[in-house]
């Protein structure tokens, strides 16, 4: 199974991956949504973890995009804007989770564990 991360900073580039392996899953990293659209990892992401608020593409509007392209891909969002109404309305829309930073080892698990077992 391979976890897609699409998330500008750097820290959370070089930290989640590693915490996904321990998970057991692959993972594949991309600083912008742009890079992520323009790479081959669309057809073999499982699930994608985005970042909200990016330069150009944000999360939302990569979500949005993937949706219209009929790509049906599990995403969890990650944000440092915590805002539980942009989360309903998230998860409303299709999305897995949208989890507030700093969050638990185990509730990325858990949001992970639930996007795999809907793909």
């Amino acid at each position: 199974m391979l976890v897609t991360l699409v998330d500008d900073d750097e820290a959370v580039r070089e930290s989640l991956p590693d915490l996904v392996k321990i998970f057991g899953y692959d993972v594949a990293v991309f600083p912008s949504a742009e890079a992520f659209m323009a790479s081959d990892a669309i057809g073999k992401t499982d699930c994608l973890v985005l970042d909200i608020n990016m330069p150009g593409m944000g999360g939302i509007a990569l979500f949005h995009e993937l949706k219209r392209l009929g790509r049906k891909l599990p995403v969890v969002f990650i944000t440092a804007k915590e805002d539980e109404a942009l989360r309903v309305q998230l998860v409303s829309e299709g999305a897995c989770d949208c989890l507030f930073k700093p969050f638990g080892d185990s509730a990325l698990l858990a949001a992970l564990q639930v996007a795999l077992e809907n793909n």
